[in-house]
């Protein structure tokens, strides 16, 4: 191949091939996407420019590529031909090294992480930022909860189509505000006016922890990259510490899913990282056996402007409560608690329970996993509990900071179940690394709901997904009891450089 950028097809599938000027051979970067290749031809030559062949692909049933669109399922063996006719190409030095993000981390991994014995298939390095792991993963949270609106954006957007729609949700909710609200949610692709047969079938994976029990196993080196804001963030987290190949680096930022070109609003200079730059330099140490083993990396401090080590985790501090408002509130699917809004109605019914502290006598740098414990019930023998951590700055913003939610039986459990401690259950936040100013104060909303982020439960013990009709719950919190504790750095932290750390 003599063009510097050539379109060719590989086992059918459309595939761009863009090579470094010189006569070669070359690593290779290959990226397997369904969010259409020549989209990549920029990122394709860059890679050209700092000395790879860039190789980008449609996956099967997408853009360019024939064949029939099954999200998850053809990615293994597709992306193994792929490799193997790399190889074989003259241009080839025989290493390779799988990148992409988002499903095309996916697509990434599974390559990666695929059967033992084919060792000519399996690239040398993998590059995955904000991967999205699987169905199981993607659609739901761990204790069950279905992320109902960014799997309805993302299916009405690309799925069961070759083209794509970006804005096909944002324009279906212009035309039908309540087209989320409909029952049953299995009805949305008649509403979306779109033959979308996967739709249903997306929500009967549950089983969560494949890939990620595979990477334990991992021979090569892993690039992890996430965002603090970007909905799989505990998923790029998971896979970096079970990673079990000679290094594994964690990049994770203030940043949503578009990582830096989508930062949060604690987003600071410092935190303006050239990706594609780190993202060679990093895959010519991986490919060259020069990495340290074992597992390092940088995460932001967000609104503090600094970066720190990886392994960076704050002890628990339990931060005392003063309860507002709704101890006993309803739970009603009909009006449910907005995840796009954070305006607090302190009428009645009341709709959630609420809790403050008091303004921080000092700055708190918060790194690690929030979680909030409380004991409560409910009236309905199935429920889910909704939990938002909201900054109050001293200028009078609401910020959101994290957000939990937890499926259980309504009834209190009894000692066998393992979220039950002296009658209370914990609810998990997520991950924070974020500085509090002083005179900060944070509010704690419990709720039944927290749509349309998440699936309403309708509380009749039906599948949320198949229901079609709601019950309100009746909810009774012991303000007392309900405990915030955030993992706190007991001294003031030391910075890193990012790119020393990814590099090491």
């Amino acid at each position: 191949m003599t063009s510097p950028h050539a379109a060719t097809t590989v086992e059918g599938l459309a595939t761009d091939v863009c090579l470094p000027d010189g006569t070669g051979p070359y690593p290779a970067i290959l990226v397997r996407t369904p969010y259409d290749r020549t989209r990549h031809l920029a990122e394709a030559r860059g890679w050209a420019r700092r000395g790879f062949a860039a190789v980008v692909q449609d996956v099967r049933g997408r853009h360019a590529s024939p064949g029939e669109w099954r999200p998850y399922e053809n990615e293994t063996a597709d992306g193994a031909a792929t490799a193997r006719w790399i190889r074989r190409q003259p241009w080839s030095d025989g290493r390779i090294v799988a990148a992409g993000a988002s499903y095309a981390a996916h697509c990434a991994l599974v390559l990666a992480l695929g059967p033992e014995a084919d060792t000519d298939a399996r690239p040398d390095a993998v590059i995955a930022a904000v991967p999205a792991l699987g169905p199981a993963e993607t659609a739901r949270e761990p204790s069950g909860p279905e992320r109902l609106l960014a799997r309805a954006g993302w299916w009405a957007a690309h799925g069961d189509r070759p083209d794509s729609d970006e804005d096909a949700l944002a324009k279906a909710l212009a035309a039908d505000p309540g087209l989320l609200a409909h029952l049953p949610l299995t009805g949305l692709p008649e509403r979306l006016g779109r033959h979308l047969p996967s739709w249903a079938g997306l929500w009967r994976h549950r089983e969560r922890g494949r890939l990620p029990a595979r990477a334990a196993h991992a021979g090569l080196p892993l690039l992890a990259v996430g965002g603090h804001h970007d909905h799989f963030t505990e998923d790029t987290l998971a896979l970096w510490h079970t990673w079990g190949g000679p290094s594994a680096r964690l990049l994770l930022g203030p940043w949503g899913h578009g990582l830096a070109a989508a930062p949060g609003p604690d987003a600071g200079p410092a935190h303006r990282v050239v990706l594609g730059e780190l993202y060679a330099r990093w895959a010519r140490r991986a490919l060259a056996g020069d990495l340290t083993p074992g597992r390092h990396g940088a995460l932001a401090l967000g609104g503090a402007d600094l970066w720190l080590p990886a392994a960076t985790e704050g002890e628990p501090r339990p931060l005392p409560l003063r309860p507002l408002h709704g101890a006993v509130f309803t739970a009603d699917p009909d009006r449910p608690v907005r995840s796009d809004d954070l305006t607090v109605p302190t009428g009645e019914p009341a709709d959630r329970c609420l809790l403050v502290t008091a303004p921080l006598p000092r700055p708190l740098d918060v790194v690690g996993t929030v979680r909030v414990r409380m004991r409560a019930t409910a009236d309905t023998p199935y429920a889910d509990w909704a939990v938002r951590l909201v900054a109050l700055t001293p200028q009078g913003r609401a910020e959101r900071l994290a957000v939990g939610v937890l499926r259980r039986s309504g009834a209190p459990a009894g000692p066998a179940d393992p979220q039950e401690t002296e009658g209370g259950f914990t609810v998990e936040l997520g991950r924070l690394a974020r500085r509090l100013r002083a005179g900060t104060r944070l509010r704690i909303e419990i709720a039944g709901h927290h749509f349309p982020a998440h699936a309403r439960n309708p509380h009749t013990g039906e599948d949320p997904v198949t229901a079609g009709r709601l019950l309100a719950s009746r909810r009774e919190v012991d303000p007392t009891s309900v405990t915030l504790t955030l993992p706190v750095l007991p001294s003031r932290p030391t910075p890193t450089d990012p790119a020393k750390e990814i590099l090491r």
